[in-house]
């Protein structure tokens, strides 16, 4: 509150009221401060140039108001809308969220928002919602995987902003590339298993990009070792517990009649949760007669009995390098980047089910 009465004119009455009925504008705010517009624009974000005290009035009638200044129009002459745009496929199963939460956490320490949009996983919503994004002026654009249609593509280079590509890698980025590579993720995987002795190997895994190119890595390199018998069952994405168990079983039935399979590759923690419970719900013991390895390294995987093997990706680091390279190129400028394309990587976490 402030430390002085406010002033008359700057009193709520009921003909302030009846204008509830449309936006309050910075010209409304200016009125009942008694001062200019540009003093109240000032005030708002570059109080350093005002009086403390106006600085008070004007903070105490935007609250009184609900005002919310537009960053558009205010970004029209400093050419920056302080927003930055997040796109990811979906958050059902978290796997994403640590990434934009470090990403956000990063950028509202440098004054930015974060505006965040869900593409799911088919090409055309991210097309469609990458059009109404760019409409908005964001100052850059964050984006989940690096396939994107051909109009997508021209749009984000018609764009001129920094655009970070995140979750897998390319030497041809739009811009910039923060992420692993999933084929290397499916081949460590394969021989991870490989070298503990499985020889009867399958797969669960969610029909997205990302995991396609898993698991393209996973068969060809068992198939270099010499197992070309692998059994997959494929789930719709985006993963869930459900869709695990109801994987391992279907997985379980057609090999009813041959030898069972002696260990599986999910292509998600959620997966692999699933199918553990799968695997106890029909009495396989895991992993004595199963052993279950997921990907991404979430946090309730240290905690299942036994604890989940998986593959681990600093999901935060991605997010926070991400944010450091936009406000480096925000901040710098329009140069190159000194690194266009960074490698977070990743490990095997081998626990309990493996």
């Amino acid at each position: 509150m402030p430390s002085k009465p406010l002033p008359r004119h700057a009193r709520s009455s009921p003909r302030d009221a009846s204008r509830a009925k449309r936006n309050v504008t910075l010209a409304d705010v200016a009125r009942l401060a008694g001062v200019s517009p540009i003093t109240v624009s000032r005030a708002l974000h570059r109080p350093e140039l005002v009086t403390p005290e106006t600085r008070e009035l004007v903070q105490v009638i935007v609250e009184r108001t609900g005002y919310s200044p537009n960053m558009l129009a205010g970004g029209l002459a400093s050419k920056r809308s302080r927003l930055v745009a997040a796109i990811v496929p979906s958050i059902t199963n978290g796997i994403f969220v640590e990434a934009v939460e470090a990403l956000t956490d990063r950028l509202w320490t440098a004054g930015y928002q974060v505006l965040l949009g869900l593409s799911g996983y088919p090409a055309e919503r991210e097309e469609a919602l990458l059009a109404a994004v760019l409409s908005r002026r964001p100052d850059a654009i964050y984006l989940t995987g690096i396939n994107h249609s051909k109009a997508s593509r021209q749009r984000l280079l018609a764009a001129a902003i920094p655009v970070v590509e995140t979750w897998d890698l390319t030497p041809t980025p739009v811009d910039m590339v923060v992420g692993f590579s999933h084929e290397k993720v499916g081949q460590e995987v394969a021989r991870h298993l490989h070298g503990k002795g499985y020889r009867r190997i399958g797969m669960v895994w969610a029909d997205d990009e990302r995991a396609r190119v898993r698991r393209r890595g996973f068969i060809a390199e068992l198939q270099r070792l010499g197992i070309d018998d692998v059994e997959t069952v494929t789930v719709a994405a985006p993963s869930t517990l459900a869709l695990g168990r109801r994987g391992l079983a279907e997985l379980l039935r057609r090999r009813i009649r041959r030898k069972p399979v002696d260990a599986v590759f999910c292509g998600s923690d959620l997966l692999a949760h699933g199918a553990l419970e799968e695997a106890r719900g029909q009495s396989v013991d895991v992993p004595s007669q199963l052993a279950i390895i997921g990907f991404g390294g979430l946090e309730f995987t240290e905690h299942t009995t036994p604890a989940l093997s998986t593959v681990l990706v600093d999901r935060p680091a991605i997010g926070r390098i991400a944010a450091e390279i936009i406000l480096a190129r925000i901040e710098g400028g329009e140069g190159e980047p000194a690194n266009r394309v960074i490698d977070v990587g990743f490990r095997i976490a081998d626990r309990g089910t493996t």
